[in-house]
């Protein structure tokens, strides 16, 4: 599940950072995604890739063990191109189990679970509370 102001946001994100990617980290508790929290994308090639900056990700996992919201995935946007995994997505993917959340060109958001088979599209709910 994804709340609506989440979506909102991510999108509204994906918007104002075209033509580079936009990136953040999604938190929340079991299956629903509570919380989107932008970070700067510090890839040399924000055009065309990503990659969140390593304090947010720090910051995000400490305050998660101090007890807050969990860390349930990532999200970042294809300025150019379809909400779909990419060929750099797929080579950057651990197999985590975490969610990724891809903003295409036209502000279409999908779902994905990094697992062993790189990614696993997942449908899913918006909730307007």
């Amino acid at each position: 599940m994804l709340d609506k102001a989440v979506l909102d946001q991510i999108r509204t994100h994906a918007a104002n950072s075209a033509p580079q990617e936009c990136c953040g980290i999604f938190t929340g508790t079991a299956n629903r995604i509570t919380a989107a929290q932008p970070a700067a994308n510090v890839h040399p090639s924000p055009e065309s890739h990503f990659e969140i900056d390593p304090a947010a990700l720090i910051a995000a996992h400490r305050a998660a063990r101090g007890g807050g919201a969990q860390v349930l995935g990532y999200y970042h946007s294809h300025p150019d191109g379809p909400a779909r995994p990419s060929t750099e997505d797929r080579a950057q993917a651990s197999g985590d189990g975490r969610i990724w959340a891809i903003i295409g060109k036209d502000l279409d958001v999908t779902l994905w679970r990094d697992d062993e088979n790189q990614f696993t599209p997942l449908p899913y709910t918006v909730s307007h509370s």
